[in-house]
């Protein structure tokens, strides 16, 4: 995860939980990619590391163990560095201009200068990061098929000039839900529509109160659209009580439940998800030192693992001096 900002439930539904799962099946490298963070922060990087600790006690307090899963900072392993520059010797151009995200990401973040080979490179340097721990297996979700698809051309062109060197990765296809933020429009820190996972239970139901809900129905008698209807997206995605949520979504189509009942129940669900997190969080926080020591030794264990890699790609690309 780029450290870019305070983490929110977008990240918790499309990445922290199947992280969580994915560590009782796998040996798992979850990393702070601060390098990535440049590539569009670079004219203010004074909040990286606030944000790339930050990010790491919501990580841990999610269920992320840094006893079974490798927690590291990517700019601590400056191997990946390394890597990302032989595998630019190797490959054209035009592969990276053709990326979907390259230019899409250049009109959406209109306001800041793009026009940096960093922003170019990303993909190379996402390559690195998989490869330089011979990742078999990336967590993906269907949008993300051809980055990681790059990332395999990248793969087999660099071992085509220097033989089986790099492990080409698959994609772990992962079921990646689609949450708006609170005002329907996609969920994004800059929109102020999100709700962070760092929320107390007042700012939670505060921020569920101003959902977008059904705008047609402007009475609670009026019969309401349910599909496509963030609150009940909401719902969805984290009241487990299924019964609860179903006799919701009935009676609002039938026009026999307010807004308000609707948004004070999804407010207690998300609460009950997320004060168990909080806690973890309070624990975490009460050391600030052992946040810091996870990432170092996280990151210390990743380098070993980086340099054996980049020794091996040093002997396949020639650069050897030593006799």
């Amino acid at each position: 995860m780029r450290p870019t900002g305070k983490l929110h439930l977008g990240h918790l539904v499309g990445a922290l939980k199947n992280w969580v799962d994915l560590q009782e099946r796998y040996d798992c490298f979850y990393f702070v990619a601060d390098w990535h963070a440049l590539t569009s922060d670079y004219a203010s990087p004074g909040g990286i590391t606030g944000y790339a600790l930050d990010n790491v006690a919501d990580w841990i307090a999610a269920g992320v163990d840094p006893d079974r899963s490798t927690i590291f900072v990517q700019s601590l392993v400056p191997e990946h560095a390394e890597l990302y520059l032989l595998l630019s010797m190797v490959v054209p151009v035009p592969w990276l201009e053709r990326v979907p995200t390259y230019k899409e990401q250049q009109e959406q973040l209109a306001e800041k200068d793009l026009s940096t080979f960093g922003f170019l490179g990303y993909p190379l340097l996402q390559t690195a990061d998989i490869a330089i721990y011979d990742g078999r297996f990336v967590p993906v979700g269907d949008d993300q098929v051809p980055h990681l698809e790059l990332s395999r051309e990248v793969v087999r062109r660099f071992n085509q000039f220097y033989g089986e060197v790099l492990v080409e990765p698959q994609p772990l296809l992962t079921p990646v839900p689609r949450l708006p933020g609170l005002d329907n429009r996609k969920m994004s820190k800059s929109y102020a529509n999100t709700i962070d996972l760092t929320d107390d239970s007042t700012t939670v139901a505060k921020k569920v109160r101003q959902m977008y809900t059904d705008p047609k129905r402007i009475r609670a008698d009026i019969p309401g659209t349910v599909e496509g209807n963030p609150v009940f997206m909401y719902h969805d995605a984290f009241n487990p009580d299924a019964a609860e949520v179903e006799d919701l979504k009935t009676r609002y189509r039938a026009g026999a439940v307010g807004d308000v009942e609707v948004k004070t129940k999804l407010a207690r669900a998300l609460n009950a998800m997320l004060e168990p997190m909080r806690e973890r969080r309070r624990d975490i926080l009460a050391r600030p030192e052992l946040i810091r020591e996870i990432a170092v030794e996280g990151s210390r264990k990743a380098r070993t693992m980086a340099r054996a890699t980049m020794a091996r790609v040093r002997d396949a690309v020639k650069l050897r001096y030593s006799v």
